[in-house]
């Protein structure tokens, strides 16, 4: 059987419709004969063939025609849907009406052909042309008992994956369709919340009621769930993932309905659960005027581009319609990547920006000074930081040069080159810090709300003290950690599970605030349109996360079980390895309790302690004179005496540092 298939699906398409057309004609002439034999009965009729040949030549005359113009030997067999078989509804009714025709002009009294004739070949015909259709997408797609599972005795072990789809609506009935064709997965049964399909077979497959899980997977064997509900909204999605953590279920998903809707994926483009599901918080919708106040018919420059935010960045700014789109970036492959994105998007949607490239770093005034002044920089984004806790503590020097002073020099350079808006992203690890990448990004933060206050400021550096007009409008968003971007702990864990475990947390007690990439970006663009100048807004982040409890629900949704001392035959462990250098248990958005509500429901605006222009460069340069000596305890000392609540937990364990302590 298997090599009959492959060799008919070898043939051409010119092949494949001559046997067609062959079997067609061979089954009119069988449902006109068959239509006799009905009204006519079998032992006393007389040979239609003989009786009425001028009706047996008329019948496919007639017929063959039509079903060619109604696209019959378009349809591919193993895609046969309702469409085809509504086709084929058209072209036989209407073939049979002609052949009524044709019966009434040309019977006669020695001829007569009787009028349910007519009738019963309609019927026939439906029955032959459409069933043998249907049998055929079935042999073709090699399983026929696909749509049977609750036929009695046609279960059969295929050694396939079983899973349950969650959702009997048109995306599930897609999947289900995909996963037959597929051959990876046997969908065994439905699960929805609508009662009025419960029990019922939608597909070949029964739907169960939410609350009768396990009866399901004791009756189906289900090994997997697939959630095929793009459309529902995080906190419903987040309600459905805590009813399934309780089962022995590798829970997956099928892409949201904006993705399937802009083509991006597929509805059998199966993924893992999106941790963002897990948080159950649905993104405020957007306000278009501020999206667009900041881009829109402007040219805007977004350092970093080709991090976790920065490249986010960038995919959102394209669709504001600037006119031009700088990418600065000094890591040559992560800005090639998000080049070559966005390149594509403004090909296929035929986007009027124009996007460039430009590999430099924040650490050389002139190059940003000289690209700001080159291009007329209306718009900066500086996403460009080092983020990562523990590095940045055991590389002191690096992160205060590319934190403080990258910012620094990005900000100066924008002064100078008449930006009119400038937005620093910042962290929630500037609040009360405790490690040396919070404290540099919290000084990074000074640094602009010093230079916003300055109508005319000398800049930092300059030995002539030249006053430069200050018409840039500063601003700073602050929030917590985004899903998936570069060392965030959602892709560790994936990867961790999938080695079998154990799962890493570095204390039981941990929390974090989360979002997503690309709600965060949305976010910092519209809030990037209302400061007034030194402004520092917070993003509302939600309630903070606990790690371990994270770490457990992702083990659960992979289907597997957590190990214990209360089960001790669990699949993963979890281990806590201690706090990181320079780590928080907790972290914080705000400084004091001084806030102001926005326009947008999702940002608030902090009121923060500043310094001034004049006595934070005299902070600066004590500051750069301490790392050029490489003296961390200066260095240390410095940032703590200006940035407010820094308290250093622990030694220094800069490399660098450590290395000459175990010299001397």
């Amino acid at each position: 059987m298997d090599s009959i298939r492959t060799y008919l699906l070898r043939l051409s398409r010119r092949q494949k419709r001559a046997i067609q057309v062959i079997t067609d004609t061979a089954l009119v002439w069988l449902a006109l004969w068959l239509a006799f034999v009905v009204r006519l009965g079998i032992d006393d009729m007389i040979n239609p063939v003989t009786a009425h040949v001028w009706l047996f030549v008329a019948a496919p005359l007639v017929a063959i025609p039509l079903f060619i113009r109604f696209g019959m030997y378009r349809a591919v067999m193993r895609y046969f849907g309702n469409d085809a078989l509504i086709a084929i509804i058209k072209a036989v009714s209407l073939s049979a009406l002609i052949l009524a025709v044709v019966v009434y002009w040309y019977s006669n009294h020695d001829n007569v052909v009787p009028r349910s004739i007519i009738f019963n070949y309609w019927w026939l015909s439906l029955i032959m042309l459409g069933g043998l259709r249907l049998a055929m997408r079935q042999y073709f797609l090699g399983d026929w008992f696909a749509a049977a599972q609750h036929v009695p005795f046609t279960s059969r072990d295929d050694g396939l994956p079983r899973v349950a789809i969650y959702g009997a609506g048109a995306a599930g009935n897609q999947l289900v369709a995909a996963l037959r064709m597929g051959r990876l997965m046997r969908p065994v049964a439905f699960i929805d919340d609508d009662d009025s399909i419960a029990d019922r077979i939608i597909s070949g497959l029964q739907v169960f009621k939410a609350e009768n899980i396990q009866q399901m997977i004791d009756r189906t064997g289900a090994q997997e769930l697939l959630l095929a509900i793009p459309s529902s909204s995080r906190a419903r999605r987040r309600e459905i993932l805590g009813l399934l953590e309780g089962f022995p279920l590798h829970v997956r998903s099928v892409p949201g309905f904006m993705d399937l809707a802009s083509g991006r994926v597929k509805v059998d483009d199966i993924q893992e659960v999106d941790i963002a599901d897990l948080l159950g918080r649905d993104a405020v919708p957007a306000q278009a005027e501020l999206l667009e106040h900041c881009i829109q018919g402007k040219c805007v420059l977004v350092t970093g581009a080709g991090g976790s935010i920065g490249s986010e960045l960038c995919r959102q700014i394209l669709s504001l319609k600037p006119t031009t789109l700088l990418l600065f970036e000094h890591g040559e492959f992560n800005l090639y990547s998000i080049l070559g994105e966005l390149e594509q998007r403004v090909k296929c949607e035929s986007l009027m920006v124009r996007v460039l490239p430009i590999l430099g770093s924040v650490r050389n005034p002139q190059k940003l000074l000289d690209v700001m002044k080159t291009w007329h920089v209306d718009t900066v984004y500086h996403a460009a930081a080092y983020k990562h806790v523990p590095m940045v503590e055991h590389n002191v020097a690096e992160g205060v040069q590319n934190n403080v002073m990258g910012t620094l020099y990005t900000a100066q350079a924008a002064l100078q080159s008449g930006v009119a808006n400038f937005v620093l992203i910042s962290t929630d690890k500037a609040v009360r810090p405790t490690n040396v990448m919070g404290s540099t990004k919290r000084l990074a933060e000074m640094t602009l709300q010093a230079l916003s206050q300055e109508i005319a400021p000398a800049l930092f550096g300059d030995s002539a003290k030249v006053s430069r007009v200050n018409k840039t409008r500063f601003t700073m968003v602050r929030f917590g950690n985004v899903l998936g971007s570069s060392g965030s702990v959602i892709p560790l864990f994936h990867k961790q599970i999938k080695a079998g475990g154990p799962l890493t947390v570095t204390h039981p007690k941990i929390t974090r605030y989360f979002m997503t990439i690309p709600e965060a970006a949305q976010l910092v663009i519209q809030a990037g349109s209302m400061g007034q100048g030194g402004d520092v807004f917070v993003l509302d982040m939600g309630e903070p996360v606990r790690i371990v409890e994270l770490a457990e629900k992702m083990i659960h949704l992979s289907g597997l079980s957590v190990r214990s001392e209360k089960n001790v035959h669990g699949d993963i462990t979890i281990e806590f390895s201690g706090l990181r250098p320079g780590e928080k248990l907790y972290e914080e958005l705000l400084i004091g309790d001084n806030v102001a509500a926005t326009q947008h429901p999702m940002i608030m605006r902090a009121n923060e302690d500043m310094l001034t222009w004049d006595e934070l460069k005299d902070r600066l340069t004590q500051l750069m004179d301490a790392v050029r000596q490489d003296d961390y305890v200066l260095v240390r000392q410095i940032l703590s005496n200006t940035v407010s609540g820094y308290s250093p937990e622990g030694d220094i364990v800069d490399w660098v540092h450590q290395q000459r302590r175990t010299e001397v």
